[in-house]
């Protein structure tokens, strides 16, 4: 179960991944939650910021949706803002949702990123999909009540994976003839 929780990559915020290193790893599908990962919770504007980076992965050839637990009218408003897809009330970590949102932007598992701020949402529905998982850190603390509990149990689940996934990749490392 642990494996399932634990990110392929871990950032501070989206714009600090490098779009072009995942696209040399033949990632063309940009799953996206929204609420602490792409504006703070409840924050009810995209920035310019947020434009920008939407447009420079578009022109860099990623297709994007928004996948998200929140309501229909604030999700397809910032899909529309945003000019991508949107799916709501997505039940994460459900597959359904991100099986659907591979659907609207016509991809698959291998070449789809989830990128969020949730362990027990984002990174545990994609990594059930077999997709590539970014966990970043989320926006502001301000969150909704059930969000803050769940935020107790990641403190304790995530330096656990992040642990093993520095072991694991050392070894690798080790193995290939790599330094680390």
């Amino acid at each position: 179960m642990v494996e399932r929780l634990r990110p392929r990559l871990y950032v501070p915020s989206i714009y600090a991944i490098n779009l072009e290193r995942l696209r040399r790893r033949g990632i063309v599908g940009l799953v996206l939650d929204l609420d602490n990962t792409l504006v703070a919770w409840n924050n009810d504007r995209a920035s310019k910021d947020l434009s920008r980076w939407v447009q420079q992965a578009k022109q860099q050839g990623f297709r994007l949706c928004l996948v998200s637990n929140n309501f229909p009218a604030r999700v397809r408003r910032f899909g529309q803002w945003l000019d991508v897809p949107a799916v709501a009330n997505a039940a994460k970590p459900r597959r359904r949702a991100f099986r659907r949102a591979m659907e609207l932007i016509d991809t698959e598992p291998r070449t789809t990123a989830v990128i969020g701020d949730q362990v027990f949402t984002d990174v545990l529905g994609g990594n059930r999909l077999h997709c590539y998982t970014i966990l970043v850190l989320p926006m502001t603390e301000h969150e909704y009540w059930t969000t803050r509990l769940v935020r107790r149990v990641e403190r304790l689940v995530l330096p656990q994976t992040m642990r093993r996934r520095r072991i694991a990749d050392a070894a690798s490392r080790a193995s290939h003839g790599a330094t680390p």
